[in-house]
């Protein structure tokens, strides 16, 4: 393992000063690390000082290369040099791992739900008297947390940042599931599944691996060495009529809540602990967020729903919906609505990929092309008057990214979420 003390006698790269790189820099300067320069395709102005003049020389001269998250090889300008020397590039969670100084990590990745399952594991466990602390692609980058060592660190991993990873070797690794998704970052959909099981390459035989049912061959023909534990969902089903919390009890969350549930039994918490704690869990913005109901209306923010595999949840958890999708679709994504259509009484379309979702939805359920959230919400209201359906859903579960028209989907979902209860007052 290299120390803190190792890392002075080393050299690196910093590709990328989004989040994550600056994070890599302040932990360099903290700890006395210097021999260290940065780059970045597009931000020329940041850490001047520290630039590297010649990229290509950097590249060939340093020990290591810490790639950020948001920097795709097949995309970046420099791809052919960056391609040469891949065998140099690490990442953030590489740094974390080599100069470890917690108590116990758990790492979570999937297509779809690492958010609410790693903020549903840190609720769990601070009920039980743990120490988690979160972090990753949820919260801050792991370098910048403030650590003592009674921590359980949690860690988000997408598979941007697990691609690149050589050193992590977490006590617990989770995999949630793989579906169609960042094939445009990947290329293909074998390089997305390894970049996932790359949690598992480092792990040893005292450690932990939770892994998906579909998932547990592969598993076992790669010959990791972890113990592997694959979730029973009929054993977490059977504890469900217990929740008092209506949030957890949709559908939806119940394969993520299996996947906790192994795990707080690895950490010897009872039953009706488990039970307890999750009663007092509040759900992520974003995510199926019931924000406001008024009359027989319930409004619905699923923006973070940027695949179809995501939106399904919504669709299946919901009745007398007026859908609210488009965006920037997925690479290879198709939209399938067997078994989904009885639930669906109109769709709005917005984005500047209309003709995509077009081709997907037409002659299966009625649609408009309305182009903005606002205009969609006007068109709503409209058809409520009309349609006279009581118990309706109003649900943004856009199936794609937000690039198109908003920074982010927080940004998407925070105007849907504004302009609902705007023209809401006005209506009802």
């Amino acid at each position: 393992m290299i120390s803190k003390k190792h890392l002075k006698n080393l050299s690196f790269l910093i590709y990328g000063l989004g989040l994550t790189g600056q994070s890599v820099v302040n932990f360099f300067v903290k700890n006395n690390v210097r021999n260290f320069k940065v780059w970045d395709d597009h931000n020329k102005n940041l850490y001047k000082n520290k630039r590297t003049s010649n990229l290509v020389k950097s590249l060939h001269n340093v020990d290591y290369i810490i790639l950020s998250p948001g920097v795709s090889l097949m995309k970046s300008k420099n791809k052919n040099n960056l391609i040469k020397f891949q065998k140099k590039i690490i990442t953030d969670l590489d740094l974390f791992f080599l100069v470890r100084e917690f108590s116990k990590s758990i790492v979570v990745t999937g297509t779809n739900g690492k958010s609410t399952t790693c903020k549903i594991l840190s609720h769990v466990l601070k009920k039980n008297n743990f120490q988690p602390i979160l972090g990753g692609n949820i919260g801050a980058p792991v370098l910048s947390l403030k650590i003592k060592k009674k921590n359980i660190i949690i860690i988000e991993a997408s598979s941007f940042q697990l691609s690149h990873s050589k050193f992590i070797h977490p006590n617990y690794a989770i995999l949630l599931n793989i579906t169609n998704d960042h094939l445009d970052w990947h290329v293909n959909m074998k390089n997305y599944i390894n970049s996932k099981f790359k949690i598992f390459e480092n792990q040893d035989k005292n450690q932990f691996a939770i892994v998906n049912r579909n998932f547990k061959y592969l598993f076992k023909r790669k010959k990791f060495a972890a113990k592997l534990k694959v979730p029973n969902l009929k054993q977490y089903v059977k504890l469900k009529p217990k929740l008092k919390n209506s949030y957890l009890k949709l559908n939806m969350n119940d394969e993520n809540l299996s996947f906790v549930y192994e795990l707080t039994k690895l950490f010897k918490i009872r039953k009706r602990s488990f039970l307890n704690s999750l009663n007092t869990f509040v759900g992520l913005p974003h995510r199926y967020e019931i924000f406001m109901k008024r009359k027989n209306c319930i409004f619905i923010n699923d923006s973070k729903a940027t695949s179809f595999q995501s939106t399904k949840f919504a669709l299946k958890n919901s009745k007398n919906i007026f859908w609210i999708l488009g965006g920037m679709p997925k690479k290879n994504d198709k939209i399938i609505l067997n078994g989904l259509k009885k639930n669906i009484l109109r769709s709005y379309i917005i984005g500047k990929n209309m003709n995509f979702f077009k081709k997907q939805i037409r002659g299966k359920i009625k649609f408009y092309e309305t182009g903005t959230i606002r205009k969609s919400i006007l068109r709503i209201f409209s058809d409520i008057r009309t349609l006279k359906k009581k118990n309706s859903t109003i649900l943004l579960s856009p199936s794609s990214a937000s690039y198109d028209q908003y920074l982010n989907f927080e940004k998407r979902g925070e105007e849907f979420k504004r302009l609902s209860k705007f023209y809401a007052r006005k209506y009802f």
